[in-house]
């Protein structure tokens, strides 16, 4: 089958963006994705969206862009995994010779809009069984997994603070991350108490922002001249909706299938990845998705990361942008990892943030409270 080529990645604006909304920043992000990739939006002919707070997104932002009668739509909402679970909808479409060129968008105003402070309990009547336990989401659900992950394998607080700890050495060294003073277990611990074992350094940021992704044909990638950074795995499942008690193992997520599935396309092995770039919306988030894509023993997860495993310099580099617990979290950080992981594989960067000769990424999300997966792998063609 035909492996889409990601040709061209953005951002927005990310922080606070107080006089815009959702879509003023998923179109940005777009705008500036299309001329990474020297396209036009004339050239622009699927739109996948997920989030947002309008109906049918992506048809919300065809219309804000002029798109002329687009003939790849998607809005599969699944959460912060949705948009690499659109990858493998485009290289189906691809295959079928039904695009191009697809933009994969993504807009929020989680920090400053309407809606910030709108409580997962509200947004679906089975959640009222949940309400009445007085649980705050998502910190409270992902921390009850983590306890159950420290109870059954003996997980640490200070295990859990080394991701933060190595993810802020790699936010120090990017000019976009929101917080990139340099912290130590110690300062994990200290900080402020969220949901334990969670204190705040656990926890990802809140941030405006968007992010966009071009995904273009091998022959239209060839017409570009870009780098070939091909979509060659793609996986997505999922475990359950919202409430955490219908997770069937509070300790496995989604990754332990879409993992697997998703090497096993692209011809893969943990050996080759040069990068990870993994979803954090908790420490515990990224701890649990190392050991179920299979880079180490389930139950290891916490002696896995200890020590510098996913630092500057260490054997897994992994988020690499400082992730969203230093760089930025509007929502749905799935879009992302994968602009991060593009750049990693198109060599963008000098220093020590430029992982050395990566020619394999992975690039994970999670969606829900560990309710989704989706795991991609992408590689650079020589």
């Amino acid at each position: 089958m035909a492996e889409p080529i990601l040709a061209g990645v953005a951002e927005s604006d990310l922080g606070e963006t107080p006089d815009r909304n959702w879509l003023d920043n998923a179109a940005i992000a777009t705008v500036r994705a299309l001329e990474d990739a020297g396209c036009q939006l004339a050239d622009v002919d699927g739109v996948a969206v997920a989030g947002g707070n309008d109906y049918m997104p992506a048809l919300v932002l065809s219309e804000y862009l002029d798109l002329d009668e687009p003939s790849f739509l998607e809005g599969t909402e699944i959460g912060g995994s949705s948009f690499e679970h659109f990858c493998g909808h485009v290289r189906d479409a691809m295959a079928r010779d039904e695009a191009d060129v697809v933009v994969v968008a993504y807009g929020s105003t989680s920090k400053t809009g309407p809606g910030r402070d709108q409580s997962l309990e509200e947004t679906h009547p089975i959640d009222g069984f949940v309400r009445p336990t007085g649980l705050f989401r998502p910190p409270g659900a992902y921390a009850m997994a983590a306890r159950r992950h420290m109870h059954e394998y003996g997980t640490t607080e200070e295990q859990l603070a080394e991701v933060a700890v190595a993810t802020r050495e790699w936010a120090a060294m990017n000019p976009k991350a929101a917080q990139r003073e340099p912290i130590t277990v110690d300062d994990v611990l200290e900080s402020r108490e969220i949901a334990a074992p969670f204190n705040l350094l656990d926890c990802c940021l809140v941030s405006d922002g968007g992010g966009a992704v071009v995904l273009v044909s091998e022959a239209k990638a060839a017409e570009l001249g870009v780098p070939e950074i091909a979509v060659a795995g793609v996986a997505s499942t999922s475990t359950h909706r919202q409430d955490i008690s219908e997770m069937p193992d509070m300790t496995t997520t989604g990754a332990a299938v879409t993992g697997p599935k998703a090497f096993d396309q692209a011809g893969i092995t943990h050996d080759d990845v040069d990068v990870a770039e993994i979803y954090d919306s908790f420490t515990y988030t990224a701890l649990v998705t190392l050991e179920d894509l299979g880079f180490c023993e389930k139950g290891e997860g916490g002696e896995f990361v200890s020590g510098g495993t996913t630092a500057p310099g260490g054997e897994l580099p992994m988020n690499t942008q400082g992730g969203g617990l230093s760089y930025c979290h509007p929502g749905h950080f799935g879009i992302f990892v994968l602009i991060e992981a593009a750049r990693q594989l198109r060599g963008d960067y000098e220093g020590d943030r430029q992982v050395d000769d990566a020619e394999v990424a992975v690039a994970h999300g999670t969606g829900g409270l560990l309710s989704s997966s989706s795991t991609v792998v992408l590689r650079r063609e020589s």
